[in-house]
């Protein structure tokens, strides 16, 4: 959503909505009875959406009860309280599907296989063995955004920015770019200190 303001409200698929219910909006707290929010998997980290606007989830209150903000800088800063709503209809999706399978391209890239289980004690480098994670958070983000884009251009419409292809073209350029530049840092050894360095080795997006 820092990326794309609009992601949420422009590319959504039914399949992939966690919740639609009516529910009211007081002070930061969405409240919607007919909701579970526990069930549904929502918490931090989602995003909420009502009245044509996206807000950031900060914590689930119940199963029925969710604190959100108006999207921060940091999830460090102070809570932004959205506008208030004594009737609304929220919605939440997930593309945590498109993620997950850049999130596994992106280890095997670095010479990890994400589903391979060891035995105890075997020494072999897993995605616990990256020391600097969050150097890889762009990259992810900017594949994630290529797989939703070339998903939704097949509809041959786009949002407020131009056509869907043409943000897959460009996520897939910023992608490419950012493989290029970024660094992981590897503990090969298991003693919590880097002793290698590996990039992401060339890959190609294929549409499904």
């Amino acid at each position: 959503m820092v990326y794309e303001p609009r992601l949420f409200l422009d590319v959504v698929w039914v399949g992939q909505r966690l919740v639609s219910e009516t529910g009211t909006v007081a002070s930061g707290v969405v409240v919607a009875a007919g909701a579970d929010f526990a069930a549904a998997g929502v918490g931090a980290g989602h995003v909420l959406n009502f009245k044509e606007a996206s807000y950031e989830v900060v914590q689930r209150l119940g199963s029925t009860q969710l604190a959100i903000s108006v999207p921060r800088v940091s999830v460090d800063d102070p809570v932004i309280l959205p506008p208030d709503s004594a009737s609304t209809t929220v919605r939440v999706y997930t593309f945590a599907h498109q993620m997950q399978q850049v999130h596994d391209q992106i280890l095997r890239m670095l010479g990890i296989e994400p589903e391979v289980d060891f035995a105890p004690g075997e020494r072999r480098v897993t995605e616990e063995s990256i020391v600097n994670p969050g150097a890889l958070r762009r990259l992810e983000v900017f594949g994630t955004l290529h797989l939703v884009f070339s998903a939704a251009s097949a509809s041959g419409v786009g949002g407020e920015t131009g056509t869907f292809a043409d943000r897959a073209e460009m996520y897939r350029k910023r992608y490419q770019d950012e493989r290029e530049r970024v660094s992981a840092l590897i503990d090969t050894d298991g003693d919590g200190v880097a002793d290698a360095t590996r990039r992401p080795s060339v890959t190609r997006f294929l549409r499904g």
